[in-house]
């Protein structure tokens, strides 16, 4: 079930106990050279939508949240960012009339790799409130760790940021947006962890490109594989959460 297309009384009409909710979140900033500004958004909205498709009777699809934490990007340009504190209370605040509303399992759904942090902290603060609800946020690409990195050619073998899961991807689900005549390697980026520490670099810091790793190895097909992979694991995470305990 979509929040967006139901009716008041189809959602309070929801079993309280044993509905999901699923709150997408992503991002809008700059994508390096060949890349849709909308890229997390555009591959968020996809996974969701085939994720409650495959269970609309036991989900609800809230609306995906294009903002993200996005300040390490914006020395790039063409970056759109909520500052981390405003960020988790539009995270906390989007789910607390839910949760007024009783509704007992969430998942926050990832996109983006600067939500990571803020995201975590917007779950801590609210299961301090609520106790006895099951709060849960991950990733898509932690989700599906092994399937993603099955899917890669290159070196990297991890979603990174334009980089070629990504850029695969958005081939498969929005090819007219890449621009494909601007797509390189983009190798020689610099990590965040060195030695099992965070280094808090800013994305110009890391890759004056913008992107990381070889996109110019993508393909459709390389994405469509990738995509389907990624919602099946999704999927699995879904069944897992329903059937978890709720806490006491």
């Amino acid at each position: 079930m979509k929040f967006l297309n139901s009716t008041a009384p189809a959602i309070r009409a929801l079993d309280r106990q044993q509905t999901l909710v699923v709150f997408p979140t992503a991002a809008v900033e700059q994508h390096g050279p060949h890349l849709p500004c909308g890229t997390d958004t555009l591959i968020s909205d996809a996974i969701a939508d085939a994720m409650e498709a495959r269970a609309p009777d036991r989900v609800l699809r809230l609306p995906t949240q294009w903002i993200g934490a996005s300040a390490h990007h914006r020395r790039l340009g063409a970056t759109l960012d909520s500052e981390l504190p405003t960020y988790i209370q539009l995270l906390c605040q989007t789910l607390q009339p839910l949760l007024e509303m009783g509704f007992c399992r969430f998942l926050i759904l990832n996109g983006h790799g600067g939500n990571i942090d803020p995201m975590r902290v917007a779950v801590r603060q609210l299961q301090s409130q609520w106790p006895d609800r099951l709060l849960a946020a991950a990733s898509y690409w932690s989700i599906a760790e092994a399937v993603i990195a099955d899917h890669l050619t290159g070196e990297d073998k991890a979603v990174g940021h334009a980089c070629e899961a990504e850029t695969a991807l958005i081939l498969h689900l929005r090819p007219e947006l890449v621009d494909t005549a601007a797509v390189e390697s983009a190798m020689g980026w610099k990590p965040d962890a060195v030695e099992g520490m965070f280094i808090c670099r800013d994305m110009k810091q890391r890759t004056a490109a913008g992107a990381t790793g070889r996109p110019d190895l993508a393909t459709a097909e390389q994405g469509r594989q990738m995509f389907e992979g990624i919602v099946d694991r999704v999927s699995v995470a879904v069944d897992r959460l329903l059937a978890e305990p709720l806490p006491s």
